[in-house]
Order: structure tokens, then sequence, then C-alpha cells
């Protein structure tokens, strides 16, 4: 079978680019690498995660809600929960609409919310989850070993139905 090795961009619809793009710049530190009019590239150093962002002009607009059938929201990665608490000032001190870092079953969150309402999160994993993200990532399992990794970890947090 085919495979991919990563999410290669997002790209977001926006009712306001100038909003976003001060909000995805100036908030969240990504850099614009191209402008093509309704559309803008960015790019995330060191992450290197590829955001565009298109005002579509034939748009209906709206507030984005999670409720919706499409995408629910966007997670990015930090490295642990110290960043996770500079994240959550960064986020006062620019006015954005967040909830507080969050305890989970596979380490700590926050979410927030960017001019259009867009739902984001940033995360960190605690240890088990750390190590069997890194596990995974070693490319030294089969496919059944992931799945029985995975079962075994999501047991340990959650109780799993009977298959």
């Amino acid at each position: 079978m085919p495979t991919f090795s990563a999410v290669d961009h997002v790209a977001l619809s926006v009712t306001d680019l100038v909003a976003s793009h001060d909000f995805y710049t100036g908030v969240l530190g990504f850099l614009q690498v191209a402008d093509f009019g309704p559309t803008r590239i960015y790019l995330h150093n060191p992450s290197a995660i590829m955001l565009a962002l298109k005002q579509h002009p034939d748009a209906h607009g709206g507030r984005f809600t999670e409720l919706a059938t499409g995408l629910d929201h966007v997670a990015l990665t930090v490295g642990s929960l110290a960043e996770l608490r500079e994240w959550e000032q960064r986020l006062r001190d620019a006015g954005a609409e967040f909830t507080p870092i969050r305890e989970a079953e596979f380490g700590h969150h926050l979410n927030f919310r960017d001019p259009d309402g867009i739902a984001l999160e940033l995360a960190t994993s605690n240890e088990p989850m750390a190590a069997a993200l890194a596990l995974l990532r070693s490319g030294e399992l089969s496919d059944d070993q992931v799945v029985a990794h995975a079962r075994q970890l999501l047991e340990q947090v959650l109780p799993m139905p009977e298959q």
C-alpha cells in the first residue's frame, strides 16, 4: 500500500485575511513566504509547518464552529508543560480567546481560537504518550504492532469497548 510521511500543509478559509495574517504571524510566529492575492502561504520555523490562509471571494462567511461537518481543530505540539504555560501567557497578552491549560489522558492541552473562531490547540504529551510516539516515529513497528501498542496505551487511560 502507498503511504505518506507527514502532513504537508494546513489550509484555512478565513473571512479577514489581514486579521488572520496578524494573528498567525504576530501571535503564533508564522512567517509569510508568498502572497497570491486572496491566498497567502506561511512557514513556521523550526517546525516546518506550512499554512495557507485563503479568503474566498464568494464565501458565505460566518464564524467557525466545530459542530459543522469538517474540521474539528488543529493541534500543534509543544515541548513541555512549562512551554505550554508560556503559550498561555502569550495568548492572554494577545487578547486571544482561550481556555486554561487542561490535563488529559495523554498529556496537557490548551485550546484557543483564531480571529474567525477556528479551533486550535497546543498540546504536550505525558511520558507514556511521548515514548509511544517516539517508538511509532522510529518506523520499526509493523502495522499490527502499532495497533497493539496503541490499544495497550489506551487501556491504561480509557475503558476500551470489546471488539
